[in-house]
């Protein structure tokens, strides 16, 4: 401690004099010159004009150019173009104001070359200013800087360390939970005689709540609590952990203490942390309560919640938010329903989310005139429903397969410019159609396209399956060419279902003419297998059918699938003629599986069939394409004995 007593006396009253943090001194003419140059674009560091002006540089002038900066990068710059200048030196209050800067604008890296560079500079602090300065380094996290440079501080005597900056350390600390280095400190401050004050022990339960040592923390707060020192503040860091951790009766039983014997109510951060820690912790009644209570709704709810001292002020839109999800949730749509309507009576105003909310838990309850009635409610105030609001209602309407109700929406949602959800609209065509009702579900389909909304392919495959179901193949058809001349795609899914008509009905030259459309569109059915096996049923397909189902599978790069089906429909016995071997044969070829065509190619030839030329060549090319120069050879001689013509 010997250097921190060799401070000079006139310096520490020229400390004393100055105000604790920062001061706040007029803006003088050398000030806005400095501000207007700096803030200028370009600025040039070297011109003459800030040469003049670096002469007249104080510690007083720096630290109100520095706080007037809204840009971290120009504090900094600066900061440093003052530090340079001759017979000026940056005092604790300068460094100050470019911490604050730079901690508000969450420049971590800078504030900690800032720390770094206090020590290089041996400016003097006063205790007030090195707190400020800490304070500014733990709320970046920096806890680790803030340390050392409390102990380097210390040793090197740039500042007489008292209470008020081991009260700043133990705060920085509390934020870190580092429990360990906040008892270390503790036991410093004893042994260097400051005495354990609210300030010292605040930042103590901080940081035990903080590790979640509630014994310790217990502990703390009872010496608080037998001091007198227990306030809303200190309340609140208990409750919050509680609430946190999930120990939500801990919390009820400590507000209900606090309230009886302190007689000390809760602020709103607190009440919603609190709202919000019950609902996740399960306990939403409870929540329920004590939003209640709090506001004075319905207080002869008899319960622990009731007998909290009540907020004055009014309700916070984000606890009834809180609360009423949870409810919903809990499927307590009741409650819910009675919170909503008493924030309206106490003045809370309330959400397009709360109304949205709302409605989509009661839509899917099944509970529609509710829906309706929270709908008319928005419209009379000055929210405007959404589609989400809208689509929520026709989901209910198209569950209960109510065509005319949700006509009736669609046409509202036209005219406020609202979309339907395809989900909603296409269920109704399902269910219409799984009761046998196919022509409802077309008449509704084509009510939608009146209205101005075209359906999606999906509610239409939905609908020409339901005709199917009822045996009624060709209103399917007409339904499915009519769709394709007002411009539709139809999707594979759409093909699959009228292959599925044709092949039950024993129309197979149709199937195979639509099979033809869907690979000239460049579409594969995503289920051939399943359409094999399914008119296997019905009736047995023939090499036609085979032979352009593998074409189709072998354009879509699908080999494997395609042998397989060549495999099925020998094993049924399917004849198998030239024409088949040769599709699969250059199909397995355009997939770059000569190798495996060249096998069905040998027994095209112990069959003694005869290839076309183009067979050759697409053999050829691809083993070419394989680097297989020495099999492409074999081919082309065997083409070439074959003669002309090949």
């Amino acid at each position: 401690m010997a250097s921190t007593i060799c401070i000079s006396i006139s310096y520490c009253f020229h400390l004393i004099q100055r105000k604790p943090i920062c001061s706040n001194a007029r803006t003088t003419t050398v000030e806005a010159s400095l501000i207007s140059i700096f803030t200028r674009k370009p600025f040039c560091v070297e011109s003459p004009e800030l040469q003049e002006l670096s002469s007249k540089l104080t510690p007083e002038i720096v630290e109100t150019v520095l706080k007037s900066f809204r840009n971290w990068r120009l504090a900094q710059v600066f900061f440093s173009w003052a530090s340079k200048q001759e017979g000026y030196s940056h005092s604790c209050y300068t460094y100050n104001a470019l911490a604050a800067v730079l901690s508000n604008a969450r420049q971590i890296a800078p504030l900690r070359e800032l720390a770094e560079s206090i020590l290089i500079s041996q400016c003097l602090w006063t205790p007030g200013a090195f707190g400020y300065f800490l304070r500014c380094l733990g709320s970046q996290g920096l806890i680790k800087e803030a340390n050392y440079l409390f102990d380097q501080v210390k040793i090197s005597g740039l500042c007489i360390l008292n209470c008020y900056s081991y009260n700043c350390l133990l705060e920085v600390i509390s934020n870190s939970g580092d429990v360990g280095l906040l008892e270390y400190r503790l036991n410093e401050m004893r042994d260097f005689g400051c005495p354990m004050d609210k300030h010292s022990l605040t930042p103590a339960l901080h940081c035990y709540c903080s590790a979640k040592m509630f014994d310790k923390a217990l502990m703390v707060f009872n010496e608080l609590n037998e001091r007198g020192w227990v306030d809303q503040h200190v309340l609140a860091i208990l409750l919050v952990s509680y609430s946190k951790c999930g120990e939500v009766d801990m919390a009820f039983e400590l507000i209900e203490w606090a309230e009886r014997n302190l007689k000390i109510t809760l602020n709103e951060k607190t009440l919603c942390v609190l709202i919000h820690g019950s609902v996740n912790g399960g306990n939403v009644d409870k929540a329920y309560l004590l939003l209640r209570a709090n506001y004075g709704i319905g207080l002869n709810v008899s319960s622990q919640a009731d007998k909290i001292v009540l907020i004055k002020e009014k309700p916070d839109t984000t606890c009834f938010q809180t609360v009423m999800d949870g409810l919903c949730k809990a499927d307590k749509l009741d409650m819910a329903l009675e919170l909503f309507h008493d924030m309206h009576r106490n003045g809370c105003r309330r959400s397009v989310l709360l109304f949205n909310n709302l409605i989509y838990c009661l839509s899917n309850a099944d509970r529609l005139n509710e829906c309706f009635d929270l709908l008319n409610k928005m419209k009379e105030t000055e929210l405007q429903p959404t589609h989400f609001t809208f689509n929520c209602i026709l989901g209910c309407l198209c569950r209960r397969e109510d065509v005319v109700g949700a006509l009736s929406l669609l046409r509202e949602m036209r005219i406020r410019g609202h979309e339907p959800w395809i989900k909603n609209y296409t269920l109704l065509v399902k269910k219409l159609c799984e009761h046998g009702k196919a022509v409802e579900a077309r008449n509704f389909l084509a009510d939608m396209t009146k209205e101005g909304f075209l359906p999606d392919m999906i509610a239409y495959s939905a609908t020409i399956d339901g005709f199917l179901n009822i045996n009624e193949l060709d209103q399917a058809l007409k339904l499915f060419r009519e769709i394709c001349e007002r411009g539709y795609c139809p999707d594979v899914v759409a093909y699959n279902t009228i292959i599925k008509g044709l092949c039950k009905a024993k129309r197979i030259t149709e199937a195979e003419d639509v099979l033809n459309e869907i690979f000239g569109k460049g579409l594969v059915p995503s289920a051939v297998l399943w359409f094999s096996r399914m008119i296997d049923k019905e009736l047995e397909p023939n090499v036609i059918t085979y032979t352009t189902l593998i074409d189709g599978l072998c354009n879509a790069g699908k080999s494997d699938e395609a042998l397989n089906l060549w495999t099925e429909m020998e094993d049924k016995g399917c004849d198998t003629n030239r024409i088949a071997y040769m599709a699969l044969i250059h199909g397995l070829c355009k997939c770059r599986k000569p190798d495996v065509a060249l096998v069905y190619f040998q027994k095209m030839e112990e069959k003694e069939m005869l290839p076309d030329s183009y067979i050759y060549r697409a053999l050829i090319d691809a083993f070419a394409a394989n680097s297989n120069t020495a099999m492409a050879h074999e081919v082309l001689e065997k083409m070439i004995k074959r003669g002309p013509g090949s």
